[in-house]
This record gives C-alpha cells, structure tokens and sequence, in this order.
C-alpha cells in the first residue's frame, strides 16, 4: 500500500509541476501578445510617418521644380535685354 502511495504522491508532483509550466507558459503568451499588439503599433504608426514624410517630400520637389520654372523664365527675360 506504501508503494502505491508513494507513486501517487509522484503523480501528483508532476500534474502539479505540469499545471505550473502551463500556467508559466500562458502568462508568457500574454506577454508575447502584448508585446506583439505595441509592435503592430509601431508598425503602423511608422507606416503613417512614412506616407506623410512621401507627400511632404513630393510637395517639396513640385515647390522646387516650380521655382526652377520661374528661375529659368527671369533668366530668359534677362537674356533678352
């Protein structure tokens, strides 16, 4: 009877020892998943900045080659003089 004892208090040591590494296991897939939730964050946020940074810079160079244009017509009419 001992030994049947014995073997079932092992038992119960590793079920317990099992529940643990699950419940352990689990608070880490939160924490994963957390993590993975700010990242996509990021990730869009950047994506955004990313877009807005492409239209500020298109702007920019349509300013640029507007004022290339009006450079080029002053010159003209400088040389015609």
């Amino acid at each position: 009877m001992t030994m049947s004892l014995e073997v079932f208090e092992k038992l119960e040591a590793k079920v317990q020892q099992a529940i643990d590494t699950i419940t352990l296991l689990q608070m880490e897939i939160e924490e994963l998943k957390e993590k993975n939730n700010t990242l996509a964050q990021d990730v869009q946020s950047a994506h955004q900045s990313r877009e807005e940074l492409e239209r500020e810079n298109n702007q920019l160079k349509e300013q640029q080659s507007g004022w290339q244009d009006r450079l080029q017509a002053l010159l003209g009419r400088m040389e015609e003089v």
